[in-house]
């Protein structure tokens, strides 16, 4: 029987076995695009992204990585924020590349936000699971977490599970496992599609909005000339083997029971082909 969670704090190993503290976003970010949109703050320990009817903003990690565990807290828009998305993602570049998003669509004043996950692999993606949250994003910060090793990808929003992509490349599904990757983040507009379907609108008389970002934190192994792992030796990298326990696997259950609101594997009209073979297996190993 899976009980429903009333406390939202949950830390147990190995959902809750990363220490280390939070870096710089002067030390580990650059702003990407969007120019004074996004800002820096309080010595580098926050970063706000805005948008306006002119341009979004985002930055991106100074670094590549190849496996690791990486943590950011957001507060994201407010109020009546249709139309908006804002994103948290791993992503390398070029063609076939690989992709592990969380995105946040924004909806009208009083409707949940959609949390929207995808994972792409050499290019393709179409891995969609979408999500209503059992707490308001807005009101307070909140930790959503990227797991990405060898075995799986695990998303955690206050480490609470809510979605394993797991390693079926045996069975001819394609995993991200090779291409270094960046973390990204940004603010932009897309009310062709993000808020039902593009039917709702970005209310430009409400910008610019403004989603915040603090204690990123990346146990991860950094690749590239130069670069010195930030997983060190004394450092804890339960990520390079973390699945679920007991606990995360019931935590999991209750989420895509009570919350999810889309899964590709389940859009038979989408795929009439047959849905993809990862479906066909246990997603909570």
């Amino acid at each position: 029987m899976v009980v429903e969670i009333k406390e939202l704090v949950f830390c147990e190993y190995p959902l809750c076995s990363h220490a280390a503290s939070a870096g710089s976003f002067y030390d580990d970010m650059d702003i990407s695009f969007g120019g004074e949109r996004a800002k820096i703050l309080n010595g580098g320990q926050d970063l706000s992204l805005s948008l306006d009817q002119y341009s979004g903003s985002g930055f991106q990690s100074k670094h590549e990585y190849l496996f690791g565990r990486f943590d950011m807290q957001l507060k994201l828009v407010p109020g009546n924020s249709a139309g908006t998305v804002t994103t948290f993602y791993l992503s390398s570049q070029g063609a076939g590349h690989d992709e592990i998003d969380f995105e946040f669509l924004g909806n009208s004043t009083g409707n949940p936000y959609t949390i929207h996950t995808n994972v792409y692999s050499q290019g393709k993606g179409n891995k969609e699971q979408q999500f209503h949250l059992w707490f308001d994003p807005t009101a307070a910060f909140h930790t959503y977490t990227i797991v990405w090793n060898s075995l799986r990808i695990i998303f955690l929003i206050d480490n609470i599970p809510v979605r394993v992509f797991n390693n079926n490349d045996a069975a001819g599904v394609p995993f991200p496992k090779s291409q270094p990757m960046r973390v990204y983040a940004s603010l932009w507009n897309a009310d062709d599609w993000a808020t039902q379907g593009g039917r709702v609108k970005t209310d430009w008389t409400n910008a610019p909005f403004t989603a915040l970002y603090r204690k990123f934190n990346a146990n991860a192994k950094k690749v590239g000339p130069n670069s010195v792992s930030t997983s060190s030796i004394n450092d804890n990298q339960s990520w390079s083997t973390q699945g679920l326990d007991a606990a995360g696997r019931n935590r999991i259950r209750w989420v895509q029971t009570k919350h999810m609101i889309y899964n590709y594997c389940n859009d038979h009209k989408r795929f009439p082909n047959g849905i993809s073979a990862e479906c066909k297996t246990s997603r909570f190993l």
